[in-house]
């Protein structure tokens, strides 16, 4: 599994992704942008909750991911929903195309930050659909891990 960084400055969380997905791995993607959508994201417009990743033509897109328009735009403004291209090596372009097609995975996007150098990213999950069974033990775990930790706290 990639190793997840600390985000510089988050603007959108995808918190249902990991109850929904089994995420197998993570990758970060740069992504294509107008000047009004950066000027947005920084006064914190951004909704990826309903967002996914999809691959055509040998590009990775972010589909239904909501960049509020910029309140001083123009004529200029850019669509809130349009389909945005990730940034990514043709390498991890193509293995991450290999596991959505012959695996049947999902790429989700998980988060959506400023990193260090004031870029913006996004960091793409690799995941498996979770069955209501699966979510359930995943609930159950939880809640476990909580209670244990509690208890080690109260008698440790």
């Amino acid at each position: 599994m990639a190793k997840e960084r600390a985000p510089g400055r988050l603007i959108a969380e995808n918190r249902k992704a990991r109850y929904n997905y089994t995420i197998e791995d993570t990758i970060e993607a740069g992504i294509a942008l107008t000047g009004t959508e950066v000027k947005s994201l920084r006064s914190g417009g951004a909704n990826i909750a309903e967002s996914y990743a999809e691959e055509k033509n040998g590009e990775i897109w972010l589909v239904n991911s909501h960049i509020a328009e910029f309140s001083h735009g123009n004529i200029h403004n850019h669509e809130p929903r349009r389909p945005r291209k990730l940034l990514l090596h043709k390498r991890e372009i193509a293995r991450l195309a290999g596991a959505v097609q012959r695996q049947g995975m999902t790429l989700v996007p998980l988060k959506l930050y400023f990193n260090e150098r004031g870029r913006v990213k996004l960091l793409l999950g690799l995941a498996r659909g979770r069955k209501a069974h699966d979510k359930r033990e995943a609930i159950k775990r939880r809640d476990w891990e909580r209670q244990k930790a509690r208890l080690m706290k109260d008698y440790g």
